[in-house]
Formats: structure tokens, sequence, C-alpha cells
């Protein structure tokens, strides 16, 4: 039988995966808008996405805007075919066929 990918698998690290794999290859998402829509503490998303950057799962870009600096956010190609496997692994454990 098929595994969930542990790294993903956790629900904090699930939500920002799937909100990160609705925006369109290439985009990427700020981290304060990140944040507030998935109303988490700055700490804990911070948290989460230093391990699903570690897996390669999430490419993180850092600049300013004017002297305020900006984090953005995006799902990296293997991040997004993680996220794709997952839950097509999930499907697969519900029973469900593509």
């Amino acid at each position: 039988m098929a595994e969930l990918d542990p790294v993903i698998h956790a629900a904090a690290r699930l939500r920002i995966t799937a909100t990160l794999a609705r925006i369109p290859p290439g985009d990427r998402m700020s981290f304060p808008r990140l944040q507030e829509l998935l109303d988490m503490t700055a700490g804990n998303l911070s948290t989460h996405l230093r391990r699903l950057e570690e897996a390669g799962y999430v490419e993180v870009a850092k600049t300013h805007s004017g002297r305020t600096p900006v984090t953005y956010l995006s799902l990296s190609t293997s991040g997004r075919r993680a996220f794709e496997d997952y839950t097509e692994t999930l499907r697969l454990l519900l029973g469900e066929t593509s």
C-alpha cells in the first residue's frame, strides 16, 4: 500500500502546501498573505516552511520593498510533484480512482 508523504502530511504543512499549490507555477505569495490566509502565527508558519524548504518543496525568496524586507514563497517543481503524488495516494487510500 502506498504511504503518504510525512513531510506534507502534518496538518499545518498540508494546509501550506495546498494553498501554495493553487498558485500557478512561476507565481509566488508573500509571507504575510499566506499567514493571513492560514491564520497562523509567524513563528508557527516559519517553522513549517523551514521543514518544507529543507525537503526542497518550497522556495523562499527574500527581497526588499524600499527599506522593508519581504519574503515570497512558492512551491518548487518537486514540491508541486510531491503534492500531486500526495493527493493521488490519498485518493487511492480512500478507494477513489482517477
